[in-house]
């Protein structure tokens, strides 16, 4: 399936109109048909709202998954967006714990190659 398709099926499972969803997302209900009807691909930005509007990842709206409902909370976006894990500095300023055990270096490490190799796993 392709963007244009998934954003069709998600805006009419909800029962909304064009012009709902085009009101919602901030965009005209043309734009927002063009994209259902694959005469267009959204930008990165409006892309970003499809997914915050409907709860659903950008992967799912690209066809990478056909898991819809992977996303981060808002909170966890915001902390997210804001960090490279990677970066030594960020794993000395925050104890990063699982079940209230802090991350060792060496164990931050492994969580973040950890999810890249599933991220990679995906993109496949």
């Amino acid at each position: 399936m392709n963007i244009g398709n998934i954003i069709f099926k998600l805006r009419e499972d909800r029962g909304w109109t064009q012009e709902q969803t085009a009101g919602l997302l901030g965009i005209s209900r043309a734009a927002l048909s063009h994209y259902e009807k694959n005469r267009r691909e959204p930008d990165s930005e409006t892309l970003s709202k499809f997914a915050d509007l409907f709860n659903v990842s950008v992967d799912y709206l690209v066809g990478r998954t056909t898991i819809p409902h992977i996303t981060l909370d808002e909170p966890v976006r915001k902390f997210v967006d804001q960090l490279e894990l990677s970066e030594e500095e960020i794993l000395r300023k925050f104890d990063l714990t699982i079940d209230g055990v802090k991350l060792s270096p060496e164990e931050a490490r492994n969580f973040i190659a950890f999810v890249r190799a599933a991220r990679n796993m995906n993109r496949q």
